[in-house]
C-alpha cells in the first residue's frame, strides 16, 4: 500500500503532466495511438494525398451528379468507403509481407477482412440510395412505371457489434469540405 508521502507526490506529479495544451500540441498527438486507419474520424490519414482524395470526390460527383443533399451524402459515404477500401488492400499486403512465409496472422486478416466486408456493404448500399435518389423526384414523388416494390422486412442475424440504430465508427466521420476551385 502507498504511503501519505506517496500519495502527495503522486497528486503533484499528476498536477505537471496533463498533456498538451495548446492548439498546435493537440495537433500533433492527436494520432498518436493510429494503428491501421480504418476507424479514425479523419479520412485522409497523414502520409496519404488529399489530392487524391479530392479526386476520387471528383469523379464520383462527375459520374452521378447529385441534385439533393442526401444524394450528396451518399456520395460522400461512397467516397470515404471506397478510400478506406483502397487503405485496406495496402493493409492487407503489409501484413503477408511483415509476416514469415506461411505464418500471416490470422486472427488480424480476419479482422481485417471483416471490416473490408462492412465496407463494401457501405459502398453498395450508398451506391443503391444514391439510384434511388434518381428515381425519387423531389419530395419523394415517383413515377408509377418506376415505383419501388415494398419489400417485407428481413430478419437477419446480424453478428454486427455495434448497438440498432447506433453509427459505426468507420460511418462516424468529419464531413467532406473542400475548398471551391
Amino acid at each position: 500500500m502507498a504511503t501519505f508521502k506517496q500519495i502527495a507526490a503522486n497528486r503533484r506529479n499528476a498536477l505537471k503532466s496533463t498533456g498538451p495544451k495548446t492548439p498546435e500540441g493537440k495537433a500533433i498527438v492527436r494520432l498518436n495511438s493510429l494503428r491501421h486507419g480504418l476507424r479514425a474520424r479523419t479520412v485522409v490519414l497523414p502520409g496519404e494525398s488529399r489530392e487524391e482524395f479530392n479526386q476520387l470526390c471528383d469523379d464520383l460527383e462527375a459520374e452521378w451528379r447529385p441534385k439533393s443533399s442526401s444524394a450528396q451524402f451518399y456520395l460522400e459515404q461512397m467516397a470515404i468507403s471506397q478510400w478506406k477500401l483502397i487503405r485496406m488492400e495496402g493493409s492487407e499486403a503489409n501484413i503477408f509481407q511483415e509476416a514469415p512465409r506461411g505464418q500471416a496472422s490470422l486472427p488480424l486478416l480476419d479482422r481485417l477482412w471483416q471490416a473490408q466486408c462492412r465496407l463494401e456493404r457501405s459502398y453498395a448500399r450508398a451506391n443503391v440510395s444514391c439510384s434511388a435518389s434518381k428515381i425519387i423526384g423531389p419530395r419523394g414523388s415517383t413515377s408509377p412505371s418506376r415505383r419501388r416494390k415494398k419489400s417485407r422486412p428481413r430478419h437477419s442475424r446480424s453478428r454486427s457489434p455495434f448497438r440498432p440504430g447506433a453509427l459505426p465508427d468507420f460511418l462516424c466521420v468529419e464531413p467532406i469540405r473542400r475548398a471551391a476551385s
